[in-house]
């Protein structure tokens, strides 16, 4: 065997550090899987609760009928929607102007209510005075409240 200059070691070491560098270069390696997951988070429990009015005029007389118009404020962060309404009336003497000389209608086709909204028009009725044959005297100025909510 033939010994190397040192001119040819030189030259042997920079062939080595090349061609190891260049096969390194080439090398990789990684490693397979297999996997599953899923994630989740509950939905919103609801549009929540919305307030209901009820306005009709002032003014009602025995025989007399009066539109009334229902409207929804919804503070909650969520749209919903008003299904049914349903109605009664009180009076502001319950004893002497009697709630059942009163009828009251409302209705509703599921009426959408955005969030964050007021004054949301979901429904009409009507409010009847009923002339009955009872002096109805008490009712001159009484206060007739509709009472709305939904079902």
């Amino acid at each position: 065997m033939r010994k190397l200059s040192k001119k040819g070691k030189i030259y042997a070491a920079a062939a080595t550090v090349t061609l190891v560098a260049a096969s390194g270069g080439a090398a990789y390696a990684y490693w397979t899987t297999t996997g599953s997951g899923s994630g989740g988070a509950a939905n919103s429990t609801g549009g929540g609760t919305v307030t209901l009015h009820a306005t009709f005029a002032a003014g009602l007389a025995p025989g007399n009928s009066t539109s009334v118009a229902y409207t929804a404020d919804n503070a909650s962060n969520t749209d919903t929607v008003v299904g049914a309404l349903s109605a009664t009336v009180s009076t502001s003497d319950p004893t002497h102007c009697l709630a059942s000389w009163f009828t009251v209608t409302a209705s509703t086709s599921n009426s959408p209510v955005a969030h964050n909204s007021s004054g949301t028009s979901v429904g009409s009725g009507t409010l009847t005075f009923l002339n009955d044959a009872a002096n109805q005297d008490a009712c001159k100025s009484a206060t007739v409240t509709v009472n709305v909510g939904s079902l």
